[in-house]
């Protein structure tokens, strides 16, 4: 049997290169939707995907964590368990959302919402139905599959968006779209694994240990949702759809490396941390911190690289309606290094059964962007909104720093050795931009109003 670190090497590459092509997808999907649908209807998706998004956190009870961590992952009464309370929260969101697309059509001042949300989160209740083996394989670290799967996944979806927004470009074909994507996940899950199927189930001792860890991972979670999804909400009610759409089209690019190590987080890190969680809090760490220094090495370079020529390559594929991305792009990724250094370590609380650390952490973001945000923009316009969220990971970052020093995992003596470089790295790319005469990546902000 493969060792540990044999299988976490190549989870991890397996990650990136299914994720990395994944993100290579979106990209050009974003490019050719950009030119077929108004700026504002990525606005208004966005508000609908946020919801969506918020109601899975807040109702999340750890399913996938407790079938890679528990000692019984693998039983068929657990998994059965398992994925009858996922059938449930997946009815639940939907109803939920029937009920708050009213308010949420009328607190923003459009009445489209009312339709699109009950439509476009019907995806909720295809994916309470799909088959749990995606977090089996996790458990394995097959990665490999995974990643297979879900690139095959990705494009037969974005494929079917492009074509739906290409005979009706509307805002409706995005929502059509999103409920397609629920019904190929649907469908393709149950392909995973041979002989691997479920039937409705409860039984009380999986359904206690699953609602018990579920508990904590009910707060992290739901405080995850506020602290990365409330940028959109609170833009939302103070911007355009318009300008929201652009924000958003910026805030996806930025967004890569921070996704990326999610992945790896979550795919990765976690799995192998689980699997090593009883050893001694000293050689933990230690094993920890060895391995970090690779993956924080190896995220700073791409990230100084997308700082200093990101602005262009928005200025370059997409139209003068999204001039005001070149700007807000490195300043949203600037703070992107805090998630890195976040999430790289964050892991290792949850696979020690301290999930709790996790909610303080995401609820110190969004106190800064509930509160930062608007005052902000009250003051400094869309450019102090936009700094003040590309700063909101530092607070995420230092309330984790505490939870490691309790714990006795702490990183931080790494976090500042490869920060320093990260800074070097960057401020080379920048001076050598600046000497071929291309400036700096926040030069439009003089031009724009």
């Amino acid at each position: 049997m493969a060792s540990l670190k044999k299988l976490a090497i190549r989870g991890a590459i397996w990650t990136i290169l299914g994720f990395g092509s994944i993100q290579i997808l979106r990209f050009g999907n974003n490019l050719v939707l950009t030119r077929l649908l108004k700026p504002e209807y990525f606005g208004l998706m966005s508000l609908v995907t946020t919801l969506r998004v918020g109601l899975e956190l807040f109702s999340d009870v750890g399913i996938g964590q407790n079938i890679i961590n528990s000692k019984r992952g693998d039983e068929p009464s657990f998994l059965n368990t398992a994925w009858t309370i996922q059938v449930i929260r997946g009815v639940v969101i939907w109803i939920l959302c029937l009920l708050m697309s009213f308010p949420m059509a009328n607190f923003y001042n459009d009445q489209r919402l009312i339709w699109l949300i009950p439509i476009g989160l019907l995806y909720s209740i295809f994916d309470g139905f799909s088959s749990t083996s995606v977090h089996t394989l996790h458990r394995r670290m097959e990665l490999g599959k995974i990643a297979l799967y879900e690139l095959i996944l990705q494009a037969s979806f974005l494929f079917t968006l492009c074509l739906l927004v290409w005979l009706y470009p509307e805002v409706w074909a995005l929502a059509v779209g999103m409920v397609i994507g629920g019904i190929y996940k649907l469908v393709s899950s149950y392909w995973l694994i041979p002989k691997y199927s479920h039937r409705f189930a409860w039984e009380p001792e999986a359904a206690r240990e699953i609602l018990s860890f579920g508990k904590w991972m009910f707060i992290a979670s739901g405080l995850m949702f506020a602290a990365e999804q409330s940028d959109r909400l609170v833009l939302g009610k103070i911007l355009s759809f318009q300008m929201l759409g652009v924000y958003t089209v910026a805030y996806t690019l930025a967004s890569i490396p921070r996704e990326v190590i999610k992945q790896l987080s979550y795919k990765v890190i976690f799995p192998a941390i689980s699997q090593q969680a009883d050893l001694p809090r000293a050689s933990l760490r230690t094993k920890i911190i060895r391995q970090r220094w690779i993956l924080l090495i190896g995220c700073a370079i791409p990230l100084a690289i997308l700082i200093t020529i990101g602005d262009l390559a928005v200025a370059m594929l997409y139209d003068q309606r999204y001039d005001a991305a070149t700007w807000m792009m490195p300043i949203l990724c600037s703070g992107i290094w805090f998630s890195l250094l976040f999430y790289s370590i964050s892991p290792a609380l949850l696979a020690i059964s301290k999930p709790l650390y996790s909610a303080q952490s995401n609820f110190a973001r969004f106190g800064i962007i509930a509160l930062g945000v608007p005052l902000a923009h009250n003051s400094f316009g869309v450019l102090g909104a936009i700094i003040v969220i590309a700063l909101s990971d530092l607070p995420l970052y230092i309330v984790n720093l505490y939870g490691l020093w309790r714990e006795k995992l702490t990183c931080f003596a790494q976090d500042i050795q490869t920060t320093v470089f990260f800074i070097g790295v960057l401020a080379l790319f920048l001076t050598i931009r600046n000497y071929l005469g291309f400036g700096l990546p926040i030069q439009t902000l003089s031009g724009w109003n």
